[in-house]
C-alpha cells in the first residue's frame, strides 16, 4: 500500500492479542464499526509466542516423560522412546496456525476490519498506520483501545542475541537442542520451559534472585515444584544474583553470587526470562494526552478501562498487572461494552492463575499469609492427592489441595493446589469466592466421582473437621 491514505472508523483497536481481538469481536457483536491494527500475527504473544506454543511443547515432553517413567509400572512398554524436535516443532506450528485462523475467522464474522502494520497515536482522535511496505495511512477515530501488550525485559550485559542468549520466543523455535541451558529467572516462563528442556534431555540450571522459585506464589507451591525439579535433575539456585556474563564460542559463563560467595556457571546457552514491561513506548501517548505510570510504564485506567482521555481505553498487559491472558479477555469485553454505552466495569474478587509444570500449580484468592495480613481469622486444611481414588487410577498421586477459610465467618478465602489437572477446576473455587460462598457451601456441592475436582470437596470437609477419606485429628471449625 505504498503512498498515503486516510480513513475513518468508530473504534480503533491497536493490538490483536487476547485483549485486543476480544474487544474487537465484542464491538462487532454490538454493531459498532471497528478497525483492528496488528503489527505481527493475530493472537499476539499468547497465541504465537507464549501460552499456546509453550503448552504444546510441554505436552509433548510430558508424554515422553510419562512413557519413560510411568509406563513400565502400569504396563505401557516402549523400546527406547525419544524426542523428535523437528516433528514437535512442526506440530506446535500447526496448533498455532489453527488457532490463528480461528481468530481471523471470528473477527471476520464479527465484521471487524483488520489491517497489518504499526499504529501510533498522533492526537486524541487520530493515529498513523505504517504498513509493512512502508505506506502510511491516517486513521481518524471516535474511540480507541490500546492493547499493545508487553515485551521481555533485559539489562546491560545480558541482552539476548538469538545465539548464546535466548528469549522465550527463541526457545519455542529451537532448531537443535543444546546439551545444557542456564535459565536466568525462576518465574513462570523459566520454570515451564526449563522443565520442558530438562525432559527432552537438556541439562538445566535455574538461577533465581529471590528466595524461591515462582516469586510471589504460595511458598508451599514453590516448595512442591522445587522438590520435583530436583528429582528430575534440574539444578535450582535461589537467592542467587547474576553479576556478569561471558559469551564464548559454544558456551556461556555466568558469574553469580549467593550466600556462599561468587561462582561461575557454564552451559551452552542461557535463557533470559526476568520479566516483562508494558509496550507503551512509541505509542504516541503524549500526542494524544494519555498518561501512564512513569516508573512501571503501565497506562493508567479506571474500572471501565478508560484512560485519562475518556474515549481512549487500554486493556491487557499494557494497562495493569497481572499480565494474564484471561485478565486481558475480560478487560477487552469491559472496554468494548463501555464504548457501546453499556453498564460495565472490571470488578472481581480474585483472578485465578495456573503454572503448567509437573505438578501443575493453581491458585485463586488469598493465601494464609495474605488472609492473616488482612485481618481474617484464617485457617487452612490440606487434602493429599494420595487419598484420592482418581489420582491412584491415573498414577498421579503426588500433590495436594488446600483451602483457606475464615474461622469466624466460615467464608472461603482462597485455594492453592499442586497436582494433576488442578488448573482445570480452579475456576470453580474462583466462582465460589466471587459468590461469597462458605467452606460448607463447597463441601455440600456434589462433585462427580472419580475426578480430581473432588479434592475441593474433600479439602472443604477436612477444613470443617468432617472428612471421609482421611482421618481428622479433631474438629476445630465453627459453623457460622
Amino acid at each position: 500500500m505504498a503512498g498515503t491514505y486516510a480513513r475513518e472508523t468508530g473504534t480503533l483497536v491497536i493490538g490483536g492479542g487476547p485483549g485486543g481481538y476480544i474487544a474487537a469481536i465484542r464491538l462487532g457483536q454490538l454493531g459498532l464499526k471497528v478497525l483492528l491494527v496488528e503489527r505481527r500475527e493475530l493472537g499476539g504473544e499468547c497465541l504465537n509466542r507464549g501460552c499456546i506454543p509453550s503448552k504444546a511443547l510441554i505436552h509433548a515432553a510430558g508424554l515422553l516423560h510419562a512413557v519413560r517413567t510411568e509406563g513400565p509400572e502400569i504396563g505401557v512398554l516402549a523400546e527406547n522412546p525419544r524426542f523428535d524436535l523437528a516433528k514437535a516443532m512442526a506440530w506446535k506450528e500447526s496448533v498455532i496456525q489453527k488457532e490463528r485462523s480461528g481468530v481471523q475467522q471470528l473477527l471476520k464474522l464479527a465484521g471487524v476490519q483488520v489491517l497489518k502494520g504499526e499504529a501510533r497515536l498522533t492526537g486524541p482522535n487520530s493515529a498513523e498506520l505504517t504498513a509493512p511496505d512502508g505506506g502510511r495511512e491516517r486513521i481518524d477515530f471516535s474511540s480507541a483501545i490500546l492493547a499493545t501488550g508487553a515485551s521481555p525485559t533485559s539489562f546491560p550485559g545480558f541482552e539476548p542475541d538469538g545465539d548464546r542468549v535466548l528469549t522465550a520466543e527463541d526457545i519455542l523455535t529451537l532448531g537443535t537442542l543444546p546439551k545444557s541451558m542456564l535459565v536466568l529467572g525462576g518465574g513462570v516462563s523459566g520454570c515451564e520451559l526449563g522443565e520442558f528442556l530438562a525432559r527432552v534431555g537438556v541439562r538445566v540450571t535455574i538461577v533465581e534472585l529471590l528466595s524461591q522459585l515462582l516469586p510471589g506464589v504460595d511458598p508451599d507451591l514453590s516448595q512442591e515444584l522445587t522438590g520435583t525439579f530436583l528429582k528430575e535433575g534440574v539444578e535450582v539456585r535461589v537467592g542467587t544474583r547474576a553479576t556478569h556474563l561471558l559469551r564464548e564460542k559454544g558456551r556461556v559463563v555466568l558469574t553469580v553470587v549467593d550466600a556462599a560467595g561468587s561462582h561461575d556457571l557454564e552451559a551452552e546457552r542461557l535463557f533470559l526470562t526476568v520479566g516483562k514491561r508494558p509496550e507503551s513506548n512509541d505509542l504516541g501517548l503524549e500526542e494524544a494526552g494519555v498518561t501512564r505510570d512513569p516508573k512501571s510504564g503501565f497506562i493508567t485506567v479506571d474500572a471501565q478501562q478508560r484512560t485519562n482521555v475518556s474515549h481512549i481505553y487500554a486493556v491487557g498487559d499494557v494497562a495493569r498487572p497481572p499480565m494474564l491472558a484471561h485478565k486481558a479477555y475480560r478487560e477487552g469485553v469491559v472496554a468494548a461494552e463501555a464504548i457501546a454505552g453499556r453498564p460495565t466495569r472490571f470488578q472481581f474478587q480474585t483472578i485465578p492463575s495456573v503454572v503448567f509444570t509437573d505438578p501443575e500449580l493453581a491458585s485463586v484468592g488469598l493465601t494464609m499469609a495474605e488472609a492473616g495480613a488482612q485481618g481474617h481469622a484464617a485457617r487452612e486444611a490440606r487434602f493429599p492427592f494420595a487419598a484420592l481414588g482418581r489420582a491412584h487410577a491415573a498414577h498421579a498421586t503426588k500433590g495436594w489441595l488446600k483451602i483457606v477459610g475464615d474461622d469466624q465467618t466460615g467464608l472461603l478465602l482462597g485455594v492453592q493446589a499442586a497436582g494433576e489437572s488442578v488448573g482445570e477446576f480452579i475456576a470453580e473455587a474462583g466462582l465460589a469466592i466471587e459468590m461469597a460462598a462458605t467452606v460448607r457451601d463447597l463441601a455440600m456441592t456434589i462433585h462427580p466421582h472419580p475426578t480430581f475436582s473432588e479434592t475441593l470437596q474433600e479439602a472443604a470437609l477436612l477444613w470443617l473437621g468432617e472428612p471421609f477419606h482421611v482421618v481428622a485429628r479433631k474438629r476445630v471449625a465453627r459453623d457460622p
